[in-house]
């Protein structure tokens, strides 16, 4: 999954992520709000097969209304049916110092990095999830 409000960041991630053969199945949400009525659905319609949550969420930080760190607090306040299984990997073009060391706090996450996403952090994400 794919949470950014840049579309044009959105739609090359996706690119990368279709090039590289990554994942079969690509969400993509311009909202962290949008995103996270994707996973309150999940919780209210009981008989969705849990294989369509997707494994992996990319996550801008810098978005209006809900932050990617607003979005990982509500996230983590799913039930654990739903956020079991699911790291976030934030994807952003910040450099803060205090944006990472509050990543780290952050639980489910698997790594803090910059945009655009490359194949070589793909390579990466892959080995941190084997």
């Amino acid at each position: 999954m794919l949470i950014d409000d840049n579309e044009v960041d959105n739609f090359i991630n996706q690119r990368m992520i279709e090039s590289c053969s990554f994942a079969g199945r690509i969400y993509v949400h311009s909202s962290s709000k949008s995103a996270i009525e994707f996973f309150k659905n999940f919780e209210r319609i009981k008989d969705l097969p849990k294989s369509l949550l997707p494994s992996l969420i990319f996550l801008d930080i810098n978005m209006p209304v809900t932050d990617g760190f607003g979005f990982a607090e509500e996230f983590n306040k799913l039930s654990m049916e739903i956020t079991e299984g699911i790291r976030i990997v934030f994807l952003t073009s910040s450099t803060s110092q205090s944006d990472l060391a509050k990543y780290k706090e952050v639980k489910n996450t698997l790594d803090f990095l910059n945009k655009p996403l490359t194949t070589e952090q793909l390579k990466s994400i892959e080995l941190k999830l084997a």
